[in-house]
């Protein structure tokens, strides 16, 4: 041991005291980091378990808040429901704006469940926007079934046909929507409200367009009347047709309506009538008895000699050059695509010799034209009316 000591004294004064004493600052200096380290990670240990135990206490407090909201959100009706409500399902509607209508209605108990039953069904995406008139307290499922059934849509569905004139499209207007005729032909004439362009005649004949329109079931004369008018300026829209020259077009089409009833026959009228503009048959009249018809209120039938010498029927082709003034029906969209596009030829004539089948015959030869108008006399007398029979 003496030995040692000895050593130990003897390896202490082999160093300067300065050395000695800047050994005991490091040994000092690492101490003091270590302890600082053992505090920090004390500190930080310390601050992870209280906010564990405070997210731990908060979500214990919270918990029956969020139960008792998921709870709710999940609600649905037994079913199947009763009683009857109208639900207006708006366009471009999601599922849970549906489910929000639906449950404001009673239809359904909750959003979520409604979500959950569109998210579920395939077909879902093709609920249309509409009126529908439901059962309260249904299943959210069942719901979504009843949305996808036409039978429940409350809608107004109005078709006009080819060729109808005004006075029927207000007649089936009225009949439809339980609207008196009286305020149908009123809305009529209110050319702002409906929707008129400038280049309408004072008559809107022809803006009606023929087709079927679906509508709200509240919808009055006005409203009714003004989607035929949209439905016709998209369609002149859509072919591109200048205003300038929408008034013809319709005015064109509505006669191509009322003159033949078979696809293959529409273009060739609308090729006669630019040849008979072009003075095809040496005087510039069209010559079309649907045209007299209208002027003197009739849907048909072939004018009498007195007719057709009628110069005080404006209507009257035979008489007056160039177009009638006014479309004298509702054109559909073959019929506009005939006056925009006509087949070549060099049509001046036609007569219809069979009116069953509408068999018509087209030539640029009056004289052939004569025998066909003798083809149709045979016809007509092969195939007496009543009228002509009594």
């Amino acid at each position: 041991m003496s030995d040692l000591f000895d050593q130990t004294l003897l390896a202490d004064e082999h160093h300067p005291p300065a050395e000695r004493v800047g050994r005991a600052a490091r040994r000092d200096r690492a101490a003091r980091k270590r302890r600082r380290r053992r505090r920090t990670a004390i500190a930080v240990t310390l601050s992870v378990l209280l906010v564990a135990a405070l997210a731990i206490g908060g979500f214990m407090v919270l918990r029956p808040l969020f139960d008792g909201r998921e709870a709710a959100s999940t609600e649905d009706f037994a079913g199947p429901g009763s009683g009857s409500v109208s639900v207006v399902i708006a366009e471009g509607a999601t599922g849970a704006a549906m489910g929000d209508a639906l449950v404001a209605a009673g239809v359904v108990a909750s959003r979520q469940a409604f979500v959950e039953a569109f998210t579920a069904n395939p077909d879902a995406a093709q609920i249309q926007p509409g009126t529908y008139s439901l059962m309260t307290e249904m299943r959210a499922e069942d719901a979504v079934s009843a949305l996808l059934n036409p039978a429940n849509k409350s809608e107004l569905r109005i078709t006009v046909p080819e060729g109808w004139r005004a006075s029927q499209i207000f007649e089936r207007i009225a009949s439809v929507a339980q609207i008196p005729v009286e305020e149908v032909e009123a809305a009529a004439q209110d050319r702002a409200a409906i929707g008129l362009p400038e280049q309408a005649a004072d008559n809107p004949e022809g803006w009606f367009a023929a087709t079927t329109y679906i509508l709200e079931p509240d919808a009055d004369a006005t409203e009714i009347l003004a989607a035929m008018v949209e439905q016709t300026k998209r369609t002149l829209e859509r072919y591109g047709v200048p205003a300038e020259d929408q008034h013809d077009v319709l005015t064109k089409a509505s006669i191509i309506e009322h003159e033949v009833n078979r696809d293959e026959d529409r273009g060739k009228v609308a090729r006669v009538l630019e040849n008979r503009l072009a003075n095809c048959s040496g005087d510039g009249l069209i010559g079309m008895d649907s045209t007299i018809n209208y002027g003197i209120g009739r849907s048909g039938g072939v004018p009498e000699r007195s007719e057709l010498n009628n110069a005080e029927n404006p209507y009257n082709t035979r008489i007056h050059a160039g177009l009638p003034p006014t479309p004298i029906g509702a054109p559909g969209a073959a019929a506009i695509e005939a006056v925009l596009e006509p087949p070549e030829g060099d049509w001046c004539y036609f007569v219809t010799v069979d009116l069953d089948s509408g068999e018509t015959r087209f030539t640029g030869d009056y004289s052939e034209h004569l025998r066909n108008q003798e083809l149709f006399r045979q016809w007509l007398a092969n195939n007496p009316t009543e009228e002509d029979e009594g």
